[in-house]
């Protein structure tokens, strides 16, 4: 699942590709993509017409202002946005197709159709749900120290799956949070309230650390995750432990072992996470 690096990586290019385009009309070949409005036909009308004048993240979710409306996007496992000419074949797993004035279209391409949309005014999207109840980005002023301290002291869940819930804090997925527990030398089955105030303020330099690394390498391609260009991200080349079960640690030299932990599978160094 595209995690928060990769969709601030799919923002910017967005951005750069389909800024000030205007929306001509919308074919939905998937209604269920379709949260909110309720019907299909209702999110067709109220975007015909309107301009994309800024795109925006929330966490793991793309937020695509029009002058009047907020689209949010959610990726899911494997979400992608081209953009392309109107007369491109359309692929059998394009569900979403935006047609702009310039002959152009942005097309919402989802293997698995796990992908989701919800449309509001402008000035409703975070009173709602999906982004009305999430934690803090990692990168704001909110994610102090005290506050990983605070969150991690009222649960009583391993560490890997506290860090996972978004309402505690939005954009760690299963590759970024094992690369930070492995970063911190922490087990991902500690107990989040076992943590010590050394271990805590190690943890929150890595996440923010670890993420700034895998924004800057435009994250990291896992399996089909690819940008809006079709361009791969290369932070997979800087993993120490996500996705190696068996290799060697860069540290150690411990063969990697992978676990599950909350369902989720789980890599970790035996040697330099005890």
């Amino acid at each position: 699942m595209p995690e928060m690096p990769e969709v601030e990586t799919v923002r910017k290019t967005l951005k750069n590709l389909i800024l000030n385009k205007q929306i001509n009309d919308i074919t939905v070949h998937w209604p269920k993509i379709i949260k909110i409005p309720p019907e299909f036909e209702q999110f067709i009308d109220a975007l015909k017409g309107e301009t994309i004048v800024d795109i925006g993240r929330r966490g793991k979710f793309l937020i695509i202002y029009t002058e009047h409306y907020a689209l949010v996007s959610h990726l899911r496992m494997e979400g992608k946005y081209r953009l392309v000419q109107n007369d491109e074949p359309v692929d059998k797993h394009t569900h979403v197709i935006f047609h702009f004035t310039d002959k152009t279209d942005l097309r919402y391409n989802d293997v698995r159709k796990f992908g989701t949309m919800h449309l509001f005014k402008i000035g409703e999207e975070f009173r709602e749900a999906p982004l009305c109840d999430l934690g803090p980005e990692p990168f704001s002023e909110e994610f102090t120290e005290k506050y990983l301290k605070d969150i991690l002291a009222k649960t009583n869940r391993k560490i890997k799956i506290a860090l996972l819930d978004q309402k505690l804090l939005v954009g760690l997925g299963n590759i970024y949070v094992d690369e930070a527990l492995f970063r911190s030398r922490i087990h991902p089955e500690r107990m989040a309230s076992s943590l010590k105030p050394e271990e805590i303020k190690n943890l929150h330099g890595e996440i923010v650390k670890t993420l700034l690394e895998a924004v800057e390498k435009g994250g990291s391609t896992i399996r089909s995750y690819v940008n809006s260009q079709g361009e791969m991200g290369m932070f997979q080349l800087e993993l120490y432990v996500y996705g190696r079960k068996g290799e060697e640690c860069k540290w150690c030299g411990t063969p990697l072992v992978k676990i599950v932990v909350g369902g989720r599978g789980t890599h970790y160094c035996p040697n330099c996470q005890k």
